[in-house]
């Protein structure tokens, strides 16, 4: 039986312990296809990024993230489903997020990530500030997130 295992947690997590939690115990799935999201430098004229702050509402966030893997399982024929996200203080180069999803078929694996991944973007209950040589401030949520969810 497939299985949906959300965490949301400050700590780093392992990529490859991860993927094998999408693997695990099923046989089903010929295809496993995983994202990970890092902390990447941004540099704005002067304005250089430091690291990233994020928080979130404990117990709406998993809810959220949980209803977004059911909607993908109802899209998809879906194996194992893992989501992580770090919140707190996030440093350049340091991990976000991870999601791995199994499915008989690579299609559906790569569909169902992108959708996870962009539904997250959208609904998902967390709130990031940027921390810059210049200072903080909240980021707002992107336009292009909200038409990459709107897409599907």
């Amino acid at each position: 039986m497939a299985t949906t295992q959300v965490i949301v947690a400050t700590d780093n997590f392992d990529i490859g312990a991860l993927s094998e939690g999408v693997r695990a115990d099923d046989a089903t799935s010929g295809a496993i296809v995983t994202f990970t999201g890092i902390v990447r430098e941004l540099e704005i004229a002067d304005n250089q990024l430091d690291a990233l702050f994020l928080e979130h509402y404990p117990g709406m966030t998993e809810k959220a993230l949980e209803k977004i893997a059911t909607q993908a399982r109802e899209r998809w024929e879906l194996g194992n489903i893992v989501i992580y996200h770090r919140v707190g203080r996030l440093d350049l180069n340091e991990n976000i997020v991870f999601v791995g999803v199994g499915s008989a078929h690579r299609v559906n694996a790569f569909e169902a990530a992108q959708f996870i991944m962009d539904y997250l973007k959208k609904d998902a209950p967390f709130w990031k500030k940027e921390i810059s040589n210049e200072g903080e401030h909240w980021v707002e949520q992107k336009e292009s997130d909200l038409k990459a969810a709107d897409s599907w």
